[in-house]
């Protein structure tokens, strides 16, 4: 489904915030986490592996998005970040600027932004770094 090993989200949900709850305020999570809700407030996953965020179809987020997979069938308003994968379903709504690495976008998903694509940083690629030249003048 989702191509390469790289790109496969983790299947397990650990949080889940549902349809009836509404939080005001930034949500940190760990794993993976479903949102049948309303977050107004930014949605960041932390930790040392790839976490998931599913935001489904009934679910409304006003505020930034940083994850590494997300999958999203419902409305989302601010700037979404997925290091590893997107998939925007068929009802899925961005308002704002969407970078990634791997997008799959569903007929009908809507997306009022930028998608701006991240491009992997490899480790064997030498930084360039750029310094003032200091010519010598003639004697």
């Amino acid at each position: 489904m989702f191509g390469s090993k790289n790109h496969k989200p983790q299947n397990r949900i650990d949080s889940l915030i549902g349809e009836e709850t509404s939080i005001d305020g930034d949500v940190q999570f760990v794993g993976g986490l479903r949102v049948d809700g309303c977050i107004r407030g930014n949605v960041t996953a932390v930790g040392d592996k790839p976490a998931t965020l599913v935001v489904s179809e009934k679910a409304v987020i006003e505020g930034a998005i940083r994850v590494a997979h997300l999958i999203v069938n419902g409305r989302i308003h601010g700037p979404v970040h997925a290091t590893h994968f997107i998939e925007l379903q068929p009802k899925s709504q961005i308002v704002g600027d969407v970078h990634y690495r791997t997008l799959e976008m569903h007929p009908g998903a809507i997306i009022d932004g930028r998608l701006v694509h991240e491009h992997e940083l490899l480790k064997d690629n030498p930084t360039l770094h750029l310094t003032a030249s200091s010519e010598s003048k003639p004697d």
